[in-house]
């Protein structure tokens, strides 16, 4: 028996894309291998991985499209409604279908087998050029669908990460003041100590004021006391800024050590600690003398606390074509591994007192000379601490 051709069945083909420029009788020839089908609400129309033998009109209701649908985390594609198609590359591949459709209702659906089209197609070219044409625009429309969803995709992390860094500078900045509160906190604790002998030594000299030498030498002391205040109050600044500007300058480490030896003679040898300075740097070297001296200060405190019962304090300077290599050795307590894995934590303190800001400090200049820092101990043995600065002179 002869097919008829269903006039409502040709009517919703010439709406579908594909086939919009056929004649009336391509359009009749089509709607005669056209097979109707229904689906409840929920019924799986065809799941990825299946064989793709049929592609699918909408007649009434919606289907969805999802990639990895029975995975713990789908993703939906696309929902269709009346008159659009699905499934349509099982027109022009052999492929496994690569999504899932499912009834969002229930559905009626025209579907095509496609052996009956490619049928349809060898007698047609007309047909297959449509087909070209709308696979084309086909394809064009999901290109800029695509950049559009990438240039939105591309705004929204731009604008993410904008807040993401006003939210890290934020909490960098409540950080800092948190922190910065709490080394003001020790700063002003160790300060009460040269703050107390800059008083004492200037009563000494109110009650010796004609005893010359005596004058000379408090002064002496209370201009040492007043540069560790200079000191403390550096690091306090440099740490609240978060950054260092280093104030660079040609240096003669001879006169440099000179200075460093000044200020820590008189506490390594009421310690009994033997002071060994050894410079083999003749030519003057290019760093922030003043941030260099804190970081020999800082070192050298810390060697004397590691020394309570006395011992042998060495510095040595040595420079090769690229570099200035500074060491600073004792044979004091040492530390364990654990507190070495420690030591440029902030606030993180192994000695009574400290303020746990030393050899972060020392870090900080170290690196702010474009240098390294490497520090080794061993318990009962002693600390060892090189410095490297880049040669610039």
């Amino acid at each position: 028996m002869e097919k008829v051709v269903d006039r409502e069945v040709r009517n919703l083909l010439r709406g579908v894309y594909f086939f919009r420029d056929l004649r009336d009788e391509e359009l009749d020839a089509l709607s005669l291998v056209c097979e109707r089908k229904r689906y409840a609400q929920g019924d799986i129309v065809f799941q990825e991985g299946d064989k793709a033998d049929y592609f699918f009109i909408i007649i009434h209701g919606s289907a969805e499209v999802w990639k990895d649908y029975f995975d713990t985390q789908p993703d939906l594609l696309a929902v269709h409604t009346d008159g659009h198609l699905f499934g349509e590359m099982a027109l022009v591949d052999e492929l496994p279908r690569s999504a899932t459709v499912v009834a969002k209702t229930d559905l009626e659906v025209l579907r095509i087998f496609r052996d009956d089209f490619h049928a349809i197609l060898e007698k047609n070219g007309r047909v297959a050029i449509s087909i070209l044409k709308s696979l084309s625009a086909m394809i064009r429309k999901s290109n800029e669908y695509f950049v559009g969803g990438l240039r939105q995709r591309n705004l929204e992390l731009q604008q993410a990460n904008e807040e993401l860094r006003l939210v890290q500078e934020e909490l960098l900045k409540n950080e800092r003041l948190t922190s910065l509160g709490k080394f003001s906190s020790m700063v002003l604790h160790d300060i009460r100590n040269p703050v107390s002998v800059i008083r004492s030594y200037g009563e000494m000299i109110l009650l010796n004021p004609e005893q010359v030498e005596r004058v000379k030498k408090y002064a002496s002391n209370i201009l040492k006391e007043t540069e560790r205040l200079n000191l403390l109050v550096g690091e306090l600044l440099d740490y609240s800024r978060g950054e260092i500007r280093l104030n660079l300058s040609i240096v003669s480490l001879h006169q440099f050590f000179e200075k460093l030896r000044s200020y820590i003679t008189s506490g390594l040898e009421s310690a009994g600690i033997e002071l060994k300075i050894e410079n083999q740097v003749q030519e003057p070297v290019l760093m922030d003398e003043e941030r260099m001296l804190r970081v020999f200060l800082n070192l050298t405190d810390n060697s004397r606390k590691a020394m309570p019962q006395g011992g042998t304090l060495r510095i040595h300077a040595e420079t090769n074509e690229t570099h200035v290599r500074f060491l600073v050795e004792d044979n004091g307590q040492g530390m364990t591994k654990e507190v070495l894995s420690h030591i440029f934590v902030p606030f993180y303190s192994f000695s009574k007192g400290g303020t746990g800001l030393g050899l972060v400090i020392v870090k900080n200049i170290v690196e702010a000379h474009e240098g390294t820092i490497q520090v080794e101990s061993r318990i009962k043995k002693g600390t060892r601490v090189e410095i490297r600065i880049p040669r610039r002179i």
